[in-house]
């Protein structure tokens, strides 16, 4: 069955297009990679900026103003998807073609760091952006509390909790990306992605793509903003002492980082080569 030819695909038919992707994005040479998971990193930043900016002095209930985030953050995967980019995250389903031996192990991490690497430096490119605009001044210095507060949640979780929070999210994630083989369409993709995305966001999983814009963003602007916005932080009742480059990179990206790859690459794309595409024994 040629697969590339169906509108709509049944899951035995999308754990072989998963695998032929796979083959494809290791393929790809280094610069292409590059650039394109940098684009990943900006677009999964500008998901996280919309949910920053709407979440911003919110009146209504936890669960609804993460419902109302969830949906924005969801920009960053249907550009990622739609506009075509390499997201660290999504493409630990390349595990699959891996583990059907159609690639090697060297490639798969070569492709991994690669990404990853693109996608730090795409998101901290708008990160710095964002820190130039004063965007965080917006609406009397509520947007950018907010981002302060966002990032002082995820500074200050537990090593375990971190990656147990990093193994739902990616869960999530990479089933929007596997639900997306099942469709060429674009409404077909976007209806897939929205779901599962807005879904990880408002049960507050983490993110470690998301993290590399929402971390080093609060670092800047509670160091570096201007008086106006620093004289509105030390009128907070809250203490930021947590929001630290250490903090960022040892309590909360390495777990996640850690998570988001047993979430995504064990979970569900080892389960559905297992399911699906494992050779049976005779």
């Amino acid at each position: 069955m040629n697969v590339k030819n169906v509108d709509s695909l049944l899951p035995p038919e999308m754990a072989l297009q998963a695998e032929l992707i796979g083959v494809s994005k290791v393929n790809m040479s280094l610069s292409k990679t590059l650039v394109l998971a940098m684009l990943a990193g900006a677009f999964i930043a500008f998901g996280s900026i919309f949910f920053t900016t709407v979440t911003a002095g919110s009146t209504m209930s936890y669960g609804m103003t993460r419902l109302f985030g969830g949906f924005s953050f969801s920009l960053g995967l249907v550009l990622v998807i739609v506009g075509g980019a390499e997201l660290f995250t999504g493409n630990n389903l390349v595990i699959m073609a891996w583990a059907n031996k159609k690639i090697s192990t060297s490639q798969i991490i070569r492709n991994w760091f690669l990404v990853y690497l693109g996608n730090m430096i795409g998101a901290l490119f708008i990160a710095f952006l964002m820190f130039f605009s004063k965007q965080y001044s917006f609406a009397s210095g509520s947007v950018g509390i907010n981002a302060l507060n966002i990032a002082k949640a995820k500074c200050e979780l537990g090593f375990v909790q971190a990656i147990m929070l990093g193994i739902l999210c990616n869960i999530l994630v990479c089933l929007a990306v596997w639900l997306c083989f099942s469709s060429r369409s674009i409404a077909g993709k976007i209806a897939s992605i929205l779901f599962p995305i807005t879904a990880f966001v408002t049960c507050g999983f983490e993110h470690s793509i998301a993290n590399m814009y929402f971390i080093p963003e609060a670092i800047l602007v509670l160091n570096h903003g201007d008086l106006k916005f620093l004289a509105l932080v030390h009128q907070s009742t809250l203490n930021y002492e947590s929001i630290s480059w250490y903090n960022y990179l040892f309590n909360n990206l390495l777990p996640v980082t850690i998570g988001n790859i047993i979430g995504g690459a064990v979970l569900v794309g080892l389960v559905y080569w297992f399911v699906f595409l494992r050779r049976s024994e005779k």
